[in-house]
């Protein structure tokens, strides 16, 4: 419209000054600039003569459009961004033609400067647009010699600007608008511009980093035609394709760019540079940093077709990954082991590509948001030395330490394939496995050490989840021996440990240890590591998790040890290198110098107890050493070694009962080395009772107890612990009580042993300290100390009587004690002192957990009576089960001072509290049920507050279950049927739900309850069953048990299970105990109940036939629910294994209802349900063949059903051998007859199975009956034959099921060219016409000249900050769409249909999209049918209804033809219309269509011709026929092929 109106003014005057003063007037809109614009050009072209035009120009330039550029004098304001940016071209269009019609170039220069000024001032300003536009249009008017420093200012500034964009920016930014437009514009001013935005981007000092990266490849997409120059240009520039930094930003740009316009950038570069070199024909080479190594790039015109081969497949991988299809993504990337093929010279086996190009594919993978892509291309790169043999480049050790060790963080990788066995191992974990023995291996002797390095601080650079740094760890301890790590690979090593120690995972950081110890063992020269730096390491090392003595890890260590032990590091002084000649010497010194005394400190603190487990590990392994090296076992030899090591800790502990005088540090140290040496000692796996080590030990230790045990006394009787500090002091004292208890016992007990005296001597200390008062005064520190261990002390005198029985056949008199707890009040409280007192440290337990602790400790003493002193068990049959509480106490006080305790108690010391509940709740279950419930309810919240460790949760939740779960308390109450009952059982399905999230839980409630009803019925009567009769739910979940977890959940599972798989190979599996802790064992557990149950009680057969009752109403139950029941789903899972249940169950059954398993074979079951139903009923069968009448079938059966009997008649050869029924073959022979005559193919297969299978028992018995019926039978058989051998033996056979089938002998089943047990499924299923191979799976992947998807992608796309009528919009190679069409979609409503029309529009050129709101681009749902459309389509907004009527007139003004998508009385056929080229497509409501008032201002209206019966299509199927018939049009009339 505004050429229209240019060319209207232009013909009424000739006047310039009259014709800009009318444009120049008024508001300053778009539509007045543009006019202005046309009619500058109309002028321009026609030539500008001398007279007034150059100097009405000149004012036009000067007077008005720089103004307006600047502040739009006396003009509106558009109000949208789009109307703006609209001005300011067309301003910017209109000044470069005032330029060129002055004929005045100081006037370009002029105005260059002054918009370079405004540019530099306020880079950020609103003005920086309009300099950006002044410059673009007159830059291209200065002279390259006047103006030459001009233009390199000018470019410098436009550089500076487009690189300080933050990403890819939008057209209303001014760095984008620099890079889209005045760089351009820049580059066609000449060598000299262009050379100096070249050096502003690649000068020497230029900064380059990965946020430049996306800056850089928009101002080179920007500059592509002047930098990549075509054959034949004038005036070339600088050539890109030579600098090294251009290639890095291209290839950073590839495989690094997060977003997707920077990657299409890059893509650009580098296609525009392959067809630059191959239209040049020159050979030359870029160089890659420091010129070692093959180039970066490098053109060779006698390889051309080679290098055009490899970077057209090098494109289309990089375009294929764009899609994020795994499906897509698959079948190209066998083309990336063809790019290996061309990147390695098979004649010096050097590289010819610089690998860093395949990295980048790799990279592009990695950083995938589609996991199951990052996890191929991780497995394929891992499988690259499997087939290949590639020589060495940094470039590839260096992505294996950054980018793959960062992908391989992802936990969700190392998931197991479908269809592989739970703890198998995974597929990941594996291949990275044999990778890095395969790399390593094949690394030259010089840098493998720096590799392994490397690999390991990688590993510390961050926190790593449990699996990726198992398989790691495991990936290491597999590399063949070699001596690459010294000092700083231990200490990476140790640093790896330490990280590992962070997940929650005990068995998987238990095996991580071990695997990071062999690598050690592998990888570390001895020469030069010292032994106190090993022993460094192996402190890092957990004992209960890792390094137990007696595993095969700890005999390799021995081995290593023994074997370097010559050859380690001496330190530099001559002193200490003697130390550490050799293992013994520096043993020996290290427990010198442990023994030693130090300096004294008034109430010093315990020491850590790491160093004495240090010097405790190092000494055992010098005695398994020194015991490896003798020939055979020398008893006295490894006694002269031990004594050898240990006699200063022996002569230290001796003098502890006679010299008071031993200085408090130096006992406290002897004892911790002491304690870490009686745990290390003892020896895990099978050889535990042939240590002689261990039993030296303890007799070298006994020879000591007297002198400890008397110190012990003394400490904790006579008032010397007097500090905070000191009460962790009298726990080690405990400790080493304790174990000197056990060490005794185990020697046999004696009457006269110190340790008993010392016993029976402390807990009347103890009782005595206890009852003192203090007389009115206030307690001092002193004394409360004392009293907290006084209770200590009685706490675990009476944990150790409990623990050993033989201590309590002695006369222990419990009198003292229960008088003592008589008189104390419970849950007493220590009353707290002033801060002059005491000070707390972060190593001294504040005040709040000395009180706790002294409150359990009376909990202790007091579990302790009420199971000793207060058996519950009866003597005889007729004693009550109740206990005695000391006199003062009621059960029901004890059991309120219990829920007090609760509450006041931290999460790790309510354990004594729950055994004492235990004791209680069953005696006062009857009397005060309330307060029993009250405590269930108090216990399940404290429960439940836990956190899931090991050493809090699981004892906790046994203690609970096993006082709530009690067989009295059970049996009580079901039998009152109360409140505890339903809460009791409301309590079991929480421990259910609990499952779900922690693991294990219901295992622990499961073997609880089985245990204990085995227990009461194998010595109760014949009721025993009661309590497990009435909690039968629980059975009945237990039977059915399984939760679908969670993903990580399910990866944990299945490495556990791998973990545990490899048995006595990994020392975590010896050294902890396995927890058992899988669903599995919950089933297991409710089974193994079940079978042992006597058959022959009624009371158990009874119980059994219960359950039975409920498992099926249960299988009803999920039946039907409304939940998806398709294969492996949870309904799917319950139900097998309730007939699993059933199955196990079925043997103990006297007499069987048939109809409710019957019935059960009537519903839709998957397949491996029906065959456990299938087996029932046959079962039944046998049992009893009177129930065959029950299970006919008929027409209204589903046809699962019938599939199913016919299934069970198929086996009535077996079921008849106990009957002999003829009547029943007859009928057999019937039901097989009539449904062999079926219309559905699968129930006349099984009718034909069972027929033959009837008619061969028939003809052995010789039944006479049946004789008519031969030659219908026979027919019947013989035709089946067919059917028969394809569907049993062919089909199965000829997919790799089966491989029973002769190769000489038989039939042959099929027709093959090849034996038919070399058949893959692919040669069977399916050949093409030539003979190959189609690639129908994923087993075997296709070939690389298999044809493979591959997305249009136009290069064009790299620059959207364009004016859109400059782009070419290129559908097919050679092909240009000249017309204009407008689709107008504002009477659409959906999102869905708007994004589909979007995405259309974009993909076949239409010109622009007009919607009634340009919100709905930020819809969701248009966003995900658009896949990012409108950012490259342009989009207008036109609301309805009024705006879209005045939109009409005025596209039909401007000459577009306005054509309705509509079904009206005069419409035109689709396939008969010829649409114009400037059309505009108008879509209707998707309910309502056109509205009659725009249908009149319509000029066609077009139908799609329909077969069908629904009379309309889709608004967005419709509207993408109507684009792709005048895209089709508007190609044949470019091409002038005939429609």
């Amino acid at each position: 419209m505004e050429r229209v109106l240019a060319e209207v003014l232009l013909a009424q005057s000739r006047d310039p000054r009259a014709l800009f003063g009318a444009l120049c007037r008024g508001e300053a809109s778009a539509e007045r600039v543009e006019t202005l614009r046309f009619l500058l050009q109309r002028l321009e072209d026609a030539g500008a003569g001398p007279g007034a035009l150059p100097e009405a120009a000149r004012e036009v330039a000067t007077g008005y459009l720089v103004p307006l550029l600047r502040g739009r004098p006396g003009g509106a304001d558009p109000g949208l961004p789009s109307q703006r940016r609209r001005v300011l071209r067309a301003a910017g269009a209109a000044l470069r033609s005032c330029a060129r019609l002055a004929g005045d170039p100081p006037l370009a220069a002029a105005l260059a400067e002054e918009a370079l000024r405004d540019l530099l001032a306020g880079r950020r300003a609103p003005g920086a647009e309009a300099a950006v536009e002044v410059l673009a249009a007159v830059g291209p008017c200065l002279r390259p010699g006047e103006d030459g420093p001009l233009l390199e200012r000018v470019a410098q500034a436009a550089v500076a600007l487009a690189m300080g964009a933050d990403g890819p920016g939008s057209a209303e930014d001014a760095e984008a608008l620099a890079a889209a437009r005045l760089l351009p514009a820049l580059g066609q001013c000449g060598g000299a511009a262009l050379r100096a935005v070249w050096g502003a981007l690649v000068a020497p000092g230029v900064p380059w980093g990965p946020d430049r990266v996306g800056p850089e490849l928009q101002v080179l997409s920007a500059l592509a035609e002047k930098l990549l120059p075509e054959p034949g240009a004038r005036d070339a520039g600088p050539d890109a394709r030579r600098c090294g930094r251009f290639w890095r930003t291209v290839q950073a740009g590839l495989g690094s760019a997060e977003d997707a316009l920077t990657r299409k950038r890059a893509r650009y570069l580098l296609q525009r540079a392959v067809e630059v070199s191959a239209e040049l024909g020159a050979d030359y080479t870029c160089d890659a940093h420091g010129g070692t190594g093959p180039s970066l790039f490098w053109w060779s015109e006698k390889k051309k077709d080679e290098l055009l081969k490899f970077w057209e497949n090098y494109v289309l991988i990089m375009e294929t990954l764009e899609g994020n299809q795994i499906h897509v993504i698959k079948p190209v990337l066998p083309k990336l082991n063809t790019l290996f093929e061309y990147a390695v010279s098979e004649e010096n086996g050097c590289w010819l590509f610089h690998p860093s190009w395949h990295m980048c594919v790799y990279k592009r993978m990695f950083e995938s948001e589609n996991k199951i892509l990052t996890k191929e291309g991780v497995i394929h790169f891992l499988e690259l030395y499997e087939s290949k043999c590639l020589p060495f480049s940094p470039d590839f050790s260096e992505f294996i330490i950054g980018p793959l060790m960062d992908a391989l963080s992802e936990s969700s990788l190392y998931s197991r394939s479908p269809g592989q066995l739970v703890g198998s191992g995974s597929p990941l974990g594996l291949k990275l496995q044999k990778f890095l023995v395969t790399y390593v291996s094949l690394l030259p002797e010089e840098i493998k050490s720096g590799f392994l390095l490397k690999f390991l601080q990688k590993m510390t650079s961050r926190h790593w989840c449990a699996v990726p740094v198992l398989f790691l760890s495991r990936a290491l301890a597999s590399v063949p021996p070699c001596q690459a790590l010294g000092v700083e690979g231990l200490l990476a090593l140790r640093d790896v440990l330490r990280r590992t120690m962070v997940t929650h995972q005990i068995l998987l950081r238990g095996a991580a240890q071990c695997y990071l110890l062999q690598t050690a063992l592998r990888l570390v020269d001895a020469e030069k590591v010292s032994l106190s730096e090993v022993s460094a390491f192996l402190a890092s090392l957990r004992q209960e998790e890792a390094l137990g003595r007696g595993t095969a890890l700890w005999s390799e260590l021995c081995d290593w040890l023994r074997g370097n032990e010559r050859y380690f590091r001496q330190p530099a002084h001559g002193s200490q290198a003697l130390l550490e000649a050799s293992l013994t010497a520096y043993v020996k010194n290290l427990v010198q110098e442990y023994v030693k005394s130090p300096a004294w400190e008034e109430g010093s603190l315990v020491p850590d107890g790491l160093e004495a487990q240090l010097t405790a590990t190092m000494v055992l392994l010098a005695v398994d050493v020194e015991g490896q090296k003798a020939q055979y076992s020398e008893t006295r030899r490894t006694q002269n070694v031990l004594r050898m090591f240990l006699d200063p800790l022996l002569d230290a502990l001796m003098k502890f009962g006679t010299n008071v005088y031993v200085p408090v540090p130096r006992t406290d140290r002897a004892l911790q080395l002491l304690l870490k040496l009686l745990h290390t000692c003892s020896l895990r796996g099978s050889r535990a009772q042939e240590d002689e080590v261990s039993a030296l030990l303890q007799n070298l230790v006994l020879s000591t107890s007297g002198s400890v045990s008397e110190f012990i006394l003394r400490r904790l009787t006579t008032n010397e612990l007097r500090s905070v500090a000191d009460l962790d002091r009298c726990h080690l004292y405990l400790l080493v009580l304790t174990e000197l208890i056990h060490l005794q016992l185990k020697q046999g007990w004696k009457t006269g042993a110190p340790v008993y005296r010392v016993v029976s001597l402390l807990k009347n200390a103890s009782i005595r300290h206890l009852q003192e008062t203090d007389s009115g005064q206030e307690p001092t520190l002193a004394r409360q100390i004392q009293r907290v261990a006084s209770m200590a002390t009685l706490a675990r005198v009476c944990e150790a009587v409990d623990l050993q029985p033989a201590l309590w056949q002695e006369p222990l008199d419990p009198a003292p004690l229960e008088r003592l707890l008589s008189t104390l009040p419970l849950n007493q409280m220590l009353q707290r002192l002033g801060n002059g007192f005491f000070e707390e440290s972060s190593s001294c337990p504040g005040w709040g957990r000395i009180v706790a602790q002294y409150v359990h400790d009376q909990w202790v003493c007091l579990s302790f009576l009420l199971r000793r002193c207060h058996p519950l068990v009866p003597a005889t049959e007729g004693d009550q089960l109740e206990p005695a509480p000391p006199t003062v106490w009621t059960p029901a006080l004890i059991l309120r001072a219990a829920l007090d305790a609760l509450s006041i108690l931290p999460s790790d010391q309510v354990s004594p509290v729950f055994c004492c509940m235990k004791i209680l709740v069953p005696q006062l279950l009857t009397s005060s049920e309330l307060l029993c419930v009250e405590s269930f309810d108090v216990a399940w919240r404290v429960l439940t507050s836990l956190s899931n460790t090991q050493q809090t949760f699981w004892p906790n939740l046994r203690a609970f279950v096993q006082f709530v779960f009690d067989d009295a308390v059970l049996a009580t109450a079901a039998k009152a049927k109360g409140q505890a009952y339903f809460r009791i059982k409301e309590i079991m399905y929480k421990i259910i739900e609990m499952s779900a999230i922690k693991t294990g839980v219901f295992n622990t409630l499961t073997s609880h309850c089985c245990r204990s009803w085995l227990a009461s019925a194998s010595r109760g009567p014949q009721g025993a069953l009661l309590s497990a009769r009435h909690y039968s739910d629980l059975l009945l979940e237990a039977c059915t048990f399984g939760t679908v977890f969670r993903r990580d959940q399910r990866l944990m599972q299945d490495v556990q299970t791998f973990i545990e798989n490899l048995g006595h190979d990994c020392a975590a599996n010896v050294v902890m105990e396995s927890t058992k802790r899988e669903d599995c064992y919950v089933r297991i557990c409710a089974i193994k109940f079940l079978c042992l149950l006597d058959g022959s009680n009624t009371s158990h057969k009874a119980f059994l036939e219960d359950l039975a009752v409920k498992l099926l109403d249960k299988d009803e139950r999920v039946s039907q629910a409304r939940a998806r029941y398709y294969a492996n789903s949870l309904q799917h899972r319950v139900k097998n294994r309730v007939w699993q249940a059933l199955l196990t169950l079925f043997p103990r059954f006297d007499q069987v209802r048939p109809p409710p398993y019957f019935q059960a074979g009537f519903a839709n079951n998957q397949a491996s349900i029906k065959y456990f139903i299938e087996w029932i009923i046959i079962l039944i069968l046998i049992n009893s063949l009177s129930f065959f009448k029950s299970s006919g079938i008929g027409e209204e059966k589903l046809k699962a059903s019938i599939c199913t009997f016919l299934s069970v008649l198929s086996h009535l050869d077996i079921i008849i051998q106990m009957f002999q029924k003829r009547r029943v073959l007859k009928q057999a022979l019937l039901v097989a007859l009539q449904w062999g005559l079926s219309h559905n193919f699968s129930i006349r297969l099984y009718a034909l199975l069972a027929l033959k299978k009837v008619w061969a028992v028939c003809k052995a018995l010789c039944m006479e009956d049946c004789d008519a019926w031969t030659a219908l039978i026979e027919c019947s058989l013989s035709q089946a034959e067919s059917v028969h051998g394809t569907i049993f033996h062919t089909l199965p056979r000829a997919l790799g099921r089966f491989t029973d089938i002769p190769s000489d002998t038989g039939p042959p089943w099929c027709l093959s060219r090849t034996p038919l047990r070399e058949l893959n499924p692919g040669d069977w299923s399916q050949q093409d016409t030539g003979g190959e191979t189609l690639w129908l799976g994923e087993a075997d992947g296709p070939s690389e000249q298999a044809d493979v998807q591959k997305k249009v992608i136009r290069g064009d796309t790299a620059f959207p900050t364009q004016t859109w009528s400059s782009r070419c919009r290129t559908v097919l190679p050679g092909w240009e769409v000249t017309g204009s069409l407008i689709v107008v979609a504002s009477l659409v409503d959906k999102p869905t249909n708007l994004g589909g029309l979007c995405r259309t529009c974009e993909v076949f050129g239409a010109s622009v999209l007009v919607v009634g709101n340009l919100h709905c681009v930020r819809d969701k749902q248009f966003q995900h049918l658009s896949v990012s459309a409108e950012q490259w389509l342009p989009l207008e907004e036109v609301g309805r209804p009024h705006q879209l009527t005045g939109y009409l007139q005025q596209k039909r003004a401007a000459g577009y033809t306005v054509i309705g998508v509509e079904q009206t009385a005069h419409s035109s056929d689709l396939v008969q219309f010829s649409f114009p080229e400037k059309s505009l497509l108008l879509l209707g409501n998707e309910r309502e269509g056109i509205p009659a008032n725009l249908l009149r201002q319509l000029d066609v209206c077009v139908e799609i011709p329909q077969q069908g019966v629904i009379r309309s299509l889709n608004v967005h199927v419709s509207g993408a026929l109507l684009i792709w018939e005048y895209t089709r049009q508007q190609l044949l009339r470019h091409t002038g092929a005939p429609q």
